[in-house]
């Protein structure tokens, strides 16, 4: 019987205490949040098993207490307890930035009981009601060790983390800031930059935005996200996403000479060496993409289509995630687009729609 302690019931402490619910049915979890509902919610669904304040002593008796706040936050939170932590508490969060936590830690002396970590996973909602277990179902889950954390506590972690279906990754927070800054920090501020550009350059009757294909709301998806969280990461990690920035900025001033000059060679290679690379990314199973299990097909336009298609899928109980009609077909063949949960449920869904005589794509 463990105890674990939430600091933030959000998108990534709900998730993860409704992973450890599944993983530890009988572990006891406790945790705070200012937002009481969210708290209310979660004791009715038997997520948690006790409502706490700030800093309530079965936060800083349990034997694991996650920061699941906004990063910030998290580190005003660690300097309140510094010194009230029972012997036994490990502490980690679960922030997209390392080294600014790793600084406070050493400069409090919590490096024996301080371990950080950093799922890989998320959306673009937010809150406790989007939560959901399978976030982190074969994602990567980045762990950073204190320098004095204890080797069998990190082990012991680190077999949580597998048991909540995360793949775990034990690198140093230097490393840390690094990699993040390029494959998620970065990203996300060309997805708001680019949307911030489309709406500059939009007419009074939205044309833009009214014919956003598939491609570019793939892209810039991630630009939903919360605005206070993304600006307390670039604030956090300034100097790693400066430096990509950098790289960036003078891959675009190349790739606009290259069409300036018209230079086909150099824009096929790009082209090309962008799409091996991406191809590369082992999306099955532990790349650094999520595989999406999506199918497209063509359904007659007429009333009770679509229903048609769920209620034969539901029949077979097959779970959908997403369901929707593509208005602009430009990089889309079938006009409904179909998300399942898992891979399984995709599979069955085409054989089984395939036998009524849809005609099915994938992408």
């Amino acid at each position: 019987m463990k105890t674990i302690g939430f600091i933030g019931l959000g998108l990534i402490g709900g998730s993860i205490a409704k992973a450890l619910r599944k993983y530890e049915p009988e572990w006891h979890l406790v945790a705070y949040d200012p937002d009481r509902e969210s708290l209310a919610d979660a004791l009715s669904k038997k997520v948690i098993d006790g409502v706490c304040e700030e800093e309530d002593a079965r936060l800083l008796n349990a034997d694991y207490l996650f920061l699941c706040a906004p990063v910030q936050y998290n580190i005003a939170y660690l300097e309140k307890v510094a010194g009230k932590l029972s012997p036994g508490c490990i502490v980690t969060d679960v922030g997209s930035v390392k080294g600014n936590i790793h600084d406070k830690v050493a400069e409090l002396g919590l490096q024996s009981c301080f371990i950080g970590g950093h799922p890989m996973a998320g959306s673009e909602k937010s809150g406790f009601i989007s939560s959901n277990e399978r976030i982190l179902e074969n994602a990567y889950y980045m762990i950073t060790p204190a320098e004095e954390a204890p080797l069998p506590r990190i082990t012991e972690f680190t077999d949580i983390v597998r048991g909540m279906g995360a793949i775990p990754m034990v690198i140093t927070a230097e490393e840390h800031d690094f990699i993040t800054a390029g494959v998620s920090h970065l990203p996300h501020i060309i997805a708001s930059a680019l949307v911030n550009l489309v709406s500059m350059l939009d007419n009074d009757a939205e044309y833009m935005k009214t014919i956003a294909a598939g491609g570019f709301r793939d892209i810039t998806r991630i630009a939903s996200s919360s605005p206070v969280m993304w600006q307390q990461i670039c604030l956090e990690n300034r100097s790693n996403i400066s430096n990509v920035l950098d790289d960036y900025i003078r891959l675009l001033i190349q790739i606009r000479y290259f069409i300036d000059t018209g230079d086909s060679d150099s824009l096929f290679n790009m082209f090309a060496d962008s799409r091996d690379y991406r191809d590369s990314i082992d999306v099955t199973d532990n790349g650094l993409l999520r595989r999406s299990f999506v199918l497209y097909l063509d359904i007659a336009d007429e009333a009770g289509g679509i229903a048609q298609v769920a209620t034969i899928l539901a029949l077979d109980n097959i779970s959908i995630k997403n369901i929707g009609i593509i208005h602009n077909r430009e990089f889309e063949q079938g006009v409904l687009k179909i998300e399942f949960y898992e891979e399984d449920a995709l599979e069955r869904a085409k054989a089984l729609l395939r036998r009524r005589n849809y005609d099915i794509y994938e992408r």
